[in-house]
């Protein structure tokens, strides 16, 4: 099952796929839900009802919104690609290098990101897999930790490396209005299948620029879940960022940083491409 969520004349709301590859909204469903937990919460009754029900609505770049609504963190994981790691001239973490991504930085798929003079002057793009939690999991093993994934998505954890050196960390270099792009809709983990396989991309003005397959992370997701939950309870709704691999801005000599007018597309292979233009801030 597919979650996407849409822009209409009276607002938003979630649409999810159908068995004729359509999309129908919920609110056809009688069903209601404003932010990402509460569809989890009714995730057997979305896809009970969606499964007897005829598609409604058009879903494209036109009108897709971020899928993921008011998530309690956003969680990323630092250099979790040898060579992505290797090409930012850091050594392989020995453990997961984690921060927090704040949700005001929270994007749509196919929305504008701004940078420019006033938010930051070296730019940068990370495809991602994003994970989404479906329960509440604390101190969780990582031999069970895949059950409390309810679902997968595209993201661009957006960098901006000056404020990144400066800090000496990465908060508030990831954090800024805008730079979290994510979806293009959650896909359920039950339709993804074999996640060592698959392969994230990057492309800058149709130039590519990274590529990578999940088997590469230094840490696989159900070893960052279990890291994570060991001090904090991940809540039903939380995302976390699993890493990016080699190619980015950063990495390239002369170091190569975007500026408005530039096009990133990532794209996570089964789960669809999000395609973001980078703007000044106005």
């Amino acid at each position: 099952m597919k979650i996407a969520r849409i822009r209409t004349e009276s607002g938003t709301d979630f649409v999810v796929s159908g068995s004729d590859g359509g999309w129908t909204p919920l609110s056809d469903l009688d069903i209601q839900a404003t932010t990402t937990d509460e569809i989890i919460a009714q995730a057997e009754s979305i896809r009970a009802a969606a499964s007897s029900r005829v598609s409604s609505v058009t879903v494209d770049e036109s009108n897709l919104l971020s899928p993921v609504v008011r998530p309690g963190k956003i969680l990323a994981v630092g250099l979790n690609y040898v060579d992505h790691a290797k090409e930012t001239g850091a050594k392989t973490p020995s453990s997961p290098v984690i921060f927090a991504k704040y949700t005001s930085s929270l994007n749509g798929p196919y929305a504008d990101v701004e940078i420019g003079s006033s938010i930051t002057d070296q730019a940068d793009y990370e495809v991602e897999l994003a994970v989404i939690i479906g329960k509440p999991a604390k101190k969780v093993s990582a031999v069970d930790a895949m059950e409390y994934v309810f679902g997968y998505a595209v993201a661009n954890d957006v960098s901006s490396r000056d404020h990144q050196r400066k800090d000496t960390q990465f908060s508030r270099s990831k954090s800024a209005d805008t730079f979290c792009p994510i979806g293009p809709w959650i896909t359920t983990a039950d339709e993804v299948g074999e996640l060592a396989s698959l392969q994230l991309t990057s492309t800058v003005n149709g130039e590519p620029r990274q590529s990578g397959v999940v088997s590469d992370m230094v840490f696989d997701i159900p070893t960052l879940i279990e890291h994570l939950s060991a001090t904090m309870t991940l809540e039903t709704g939380d995302v976390i960022l699993t890493g990016t691999p080699p190619g980015v801005g950063l990495g390239m000599t002369p170091e190569t940083f975007l500026v408005p007018g530039d096009v990133v597309e990532c794209t996570v292979q089964g789960l669809g491409t999000i395609r973001n233009r980078f703007v000044e801030a106005v």
